[in-house]
């Protein structure tokens, strides 16, 4: 398993801030953002892949986000994360192209993304969903491109039961284990179990489940929340995953999160090493 960092909770917006600071934080591979303007956007604008390989970063993967994507609140987000809102749907296949065209660009095979809150079985929208999510799987597979999904927004048992539905064999998960307490969607250390086959990558962040029901919970540094990061690494050495460990920091300003991964860094180091 390799530690890397997602570039986005870098809060850097050039490829030579981006170079600079992983350097300084000894980190060796990222996850890079395609370049949402809505939260990742590079002064390279489409140049961004090729000023990425010039610069010779190690990456693991690109990162989608859609313009319009709302993360407010809980609801806010299931209104407009992902496809989930069929209107927004033509415009983010248009968008999700662009990404994969990014993504090659890149020399990368591996795209990660929110899908959207899943309805569950018998659920008005359900069999839409699917559909949508088996052509996002079809365009990524004409480009050569592992599509994966971000976990969070349903529970383990309700993912697991769609990825078996749709059979898609390049749509895989990316693993948050922070995501399923803030969402409140379960115990992350039983989801990897029951996402074993599937898990593709991982962002490493830890969290508390909210107080109030239909609230967010609360993001806090790796090793001081819920997820219980020592047993998490261990259940996935438990197993064979040997994809990217990627930290990711969402909360407070540039500085605090370049400590607060620094910090990570160290805890991660020394749980692959135990």
């Amino acid at each position: 398993m390799r530690i890397g960092v997602c570039s986005w909770s870098l809060q850097v917006g050039s490829i030579g801030e981006l170079k600079g600071l992983i350097e300084h934080l000894g980190i060796s591979s990222v996850q890079i953002a395609c370049g949402d303007p809505h939260h990742a956007s590079w002064i390279e604008g489409d140049a961004m892949p090729q000023a990425a390989l010039a610069a010779s970063l190690e990456m693991t993967g690109a990162m989608l986000g859609f313009p319009g994507e709302d993360y407010n609140t809980p609801a806010s987000i299931e209104a407009t994360g992902g496809f989930g809102d069929p209107s927004t749907r033509p415009e983010r296949f248009a968008r999700l192209a662009w990404a994969l065209g990014i993504t090659r660009q890149l020399g990368l095979t591996d795209l990660m993304m929110h899908g959207g809150f899943i309805p569950g079985p018998g659920a008005s929208g359900r069999r839409s969903m699917l559909d949508t999510l088996a052509k996002a799987a079809d365009m990524a597979r004409e480009r050569g491109i592992i599509l994966a999904l971000e976990t969070g927004q349903e529970s383990a048992q309700l993912l697991r039961q769609t990825l078996d539905d749709l059979r898609c064999p390049n749509l895989k998960v990316n693993f948050d284990p922070a995501n399923m307490l803030l969402y409140n969607m379960g115990d992350p250390i039983e989801a990897v179990e029951i996402l074993a086959g599937d898990i593709h990558s991982v962002h490493l962040k830890d969290a508390f489940p909210p107080r109030v029901q239909g609230e967010w919970g609360e993001e806090v540094p790796l090793g001081e929340g819920r997820v219980n990061i020592p047993l998490f690494i261990n259940t996935l050495k438990k197993i064979d995953f040997d994809g990217p460990l990627c930290i990711e920091r969402e909360v407070g300003d540039q500085g605090s999160r370049v400590r607060d991964i620094a910090r990570g860094f160290r805890l991660v180091n020394a749980c692959l090493s135990s």
